[in-house]
C-alpha cells in the first residue's frame, strides 16, 4: 500500500485533460476540452505501489474512453501487461480475506459506505464515488457484488474498485455477487464484452477475471452490529458421524445432513468453500450459492427459492433469529433491482435505490441497489427509471443507515450492449441453470423447473406484447438444453420452444 493518504474531503473527480493536487492538498483541475486525450496508455508503477494520482488518472482515462474509443482499441489505454498486475495484486490480497470479513477497525472518526449493485454502468459509479467522497483513513467503503453484466462497463468498474481495494486494502472491500461467476457472465454480457475489448487476448483476460472472482469474500460484519452480503443468509449445513467401519485403520466420515430449514451459523459460514466458478445449488457446499442467491420473504420461515432455482427464501422471523443470535442490529443485502421487485408481491419497489423489507424486534432488514436506470439496455420503450442509492453508517454503533439516493448520469456514451437483452425477459429467476447440472435426473428437474419458469414469464407479458391469453405453450423437450425465448419467434435456436401467435399473426 502507498504511504499517501487520500483526503478526507470530497474532492470532483479528474476528467481527461485534468491536473490534480497532491492529496494532502484541495484540489486544483485544469479542465480542457471533452475530446482531450489524457496521458495513455496508462502503465503499472515501477515499484507497484498505487497512488492516489494513479487511480485518479485510472478513473479519468476509463471516463474520456467511454466516450471516444471503440471498445476494441481499450488496450491502447489499458494494456494486457497493466491489466496482469492490477489483478494479480488484488488477487493476492482478496484470496487472503477470510469468507466473512470483520471490520472492526472504526472509530469516532470513521464512516462506514456501503454500496450495491453496480452492473457495469461506470459513470454512475464516478458519481457515486465522488457523492460518497473517495475512500480515506476515515471512509471505509463496503462494496456488495454484482459489478459486471448488463451494463457495458463491468470490466471497467471492476477494474477500478480493484485498484482502490490495492491502494487501500484495509478501507475498501470488495464482497462477491451472483453475477462474478462463470455461468452470469456468459448469458449477461461480461465475457463478450471482455473478448471484443481485448480480442486475442480476451480468454486470457477473462480468466483472471474468473481467478479474481473466486477470490472475492461472501460478507462482512461492521463494528459488531452490521452484517452486509450480497443475497443475505443461508442454511445449516450439520454434519453427523456415519457408522464406525469394523475395518482397521479405516476413518470415520463425516456425511452432511443437509436441512434447509435451519439458519447456518457464521462459523459455518467461515468455513464455507468460496473458490468457486459458480456456486452450488447442491451437495455439500450449499453456503455460498445461498449468500449470493437468497431473497427476503414475506412468509415465516426458511424455504427453497423456487423462483430462482437457487439459494433460500427466508422470513422476517429468520431475519429476527439471526440478527439476535449474532448480537447484530441490520442486516444490508442488494441482488434485487426495480425489474426484480415489480414481481415481488408484498415488497416495495426500488424506485429510490433501497427498500427496508423487515423492520423486527432486534433490528431491520434493507436491500440496497445502486444503479440507477437499471438496467442500462431496455427492451421496452418504458424505463424503470430508477434511482440508485448508497447506506452511510456513522458511530458510534455504525447500525443507523443514512441513505443517499441519486440518479443515473445522462446520457450515457452510445454503445451496443454485450448480450441480447431482448431475450432477457425478466431478472435472473430466468437463468437457465439446467446447462450447469451433470446427472440425468438433475437434468430432468431443472429442465421441467425451466419450463416452468419461462411458460410464467410469457404469460406475465402476453399483454404487452399482444399474445392471445387463450395461447398455451407447446413444449419440445429433445434436449436437456434449455435456451432463451425472444418473444414473436415460435422457433428457438435450441430444443426447447415456446409456440405463440401474436394477434395480429395471420
Amino acid at each position: 500500500m502507498s504511504s499517501d493518504s487520500p483526503p478526507d474531503t470530497v474532492n470532483p473527480i479528474p476528467t481527461y485533460g485534468e491536473t490534480t493536487a497532491p492529496p494532502d492538498e484541495p484540489s486544483s483541475t485544469v479542465t480542457s476540452s471533452d475530446n482531450a486525450s489524457p496521458s495513455t496508455p496508462l502503465s503499472w508503477p515501477p515499484d507497484g505501489k498505487l497512488t492516489l494520482d494513479w487511480i485518479y488518472n485510472l478513473m479519468s482515462v476509463f471516463d474520456w474512453a467511454s466516450r471516444n474509443l471503440p471498445p476494441p482499441d481499450f488496450p491502447s489505454v489499458l494494456p494486457v501487461s497493466v491489466f496482469d498486475s492490477l489483478v494479480l495484486t488484488a488477487s493476492k490480497i482478496l484470496h487472503k480475506e477470510p469468507n466473512c470479513v470483520r471490520i472492526d477497525d472504526v472509530d469516532s472518526d470513521s464512516v462506514v459506505v456501503v454500496v450495491g449493485d453496480l452492473h457495469g454502468q461506470l459513470h454512475d459509479v464516478l458519481f457515486l464515488l465522488r457523492d460518497a467522497g473517495f475512500p480515506s483513513k476515515n471512509r471505509v467503503f463496503v462494496f456488495n457484488g454484482d459489478y459486471v453484466d448488463r451494463g457495458a462497463w463491468g470490466l471497467e468498474t471492476f477494474l477500478l474498485l480493484l485498484a482502490w481495494k490495492v491502494f487501500l486494502p484495509h478501507r475498501v472491500y470488495l464482497l462477491r455477487g451472483n453475477h462474478e461467476s462463470k455461468y452470469c457472465t456468459s448469458v449477461y454480457g461480461f465475457e463478450k464484452e471482455v473478448l471484443i475489448k481485448y480480442a486475442d487476448k480476451g480468454k486470457h483476460v477473462y480468466r483472471k477475471c474468473l481467478g479474481c472472482f473466486e477470490g472475492l469474500p461472501l460478507a462482512t460484519i461492521i463494528a459488531g452490529n452490521v452484517y452486509t452480503a450480497h443475497g443475505g443468509l443461508f442454511r445449516s449445513i450439520p454434519a453427523t458421524p456415519s457408522k464406525r467401519s469394523k475395518k482397521k485403520n479405516r476413518r470415520i466420515s463425516l456425511t452432511p445432513e443437509i436441512n434447509p430449514f435451519s439458519l447456518g451459523s457464521l462459523e459455518e459460514l467461515s468455513k464455507a468453500r468460496r473458490s468457486v466458478l459458480d456456486p452450488p445449488w447442491e451437495g455439500q457446499n450449499l453456503i455460498p450459492g445461498d449468500v449470493l442467491w437468497s431473497d427476503p420473504s414475506m412468509s415465516p420461515g426458511l424455504a427453497p427459492n423456487t423462483e430462482r432455482g437457487i439459494g433460500l427464501l427466508w422470513g422476517p422471523d429468520c431475519t429476527e433469529e439471526f440478527l439476535k443470535k449474532f448480537n447484530l442490529q441490520l442486516i444490508i443485502r442488494s441482488h434485487e433491482g426495480p425489474d426484480a421487485r415489480e414481481k415481488r408481491p408484498g415488497f416495495a419497489g426500488m424506485d429510490e435505490g433501497y427498500t427496508i423489507d423487515h423492520t423486527v424486534e432486534t433490528g431491520k432488514l434493507i436491500t440496497l441497489f445502486s444503479a440507477p436506470d437499471y438496467p442500462q439496455f431496455q427492451a421496452t420503450v418504458e424505463r424503470y427509471n430508477n434511482k440508485g442509492a448508497y447506506v452511510v453508517l456513522k458511530p458510534p454503533e455504525f447500525n443507523n443507515p443514512e441513505f443517499h439516493s441519486f440518479e443515473a448520469i445522462l446520457p450515457r456514451p452510445k454503445v451496443q450492449a454485450y448480450y441480447d437483452y431482448e431475450e432477457v425477459i425478466d431478472s435472473d429467476e430466468e437463468l437457465d441453470l439446467a446447462s450447469m447440472v451433470t446427472t440425468p435426473s438433475d437434468i430432468t428437474h431443472r429442465c421441467l423447473h425451466a419450463v416452468w419458469n419461462r411458460t410464467k414469464q410469457v404469460f406475465r407479458m402476453s399483454n404487452n406484447l399482444g399474445f392471445r391469453k387463450e395461447a398455451w405453450p407447446v413444449v419440445d423437450l429433445g434436449d436437456p438444453r434449455v435456451t432463451h425465448h425472444r418473444p414473436g419467434h415460435d422457433q428457438l435456436s435450441g430444443h426447447f420452444r415456446l409456440g405463440f401467435q401474436p394477434e395480429n399473426h395471420k
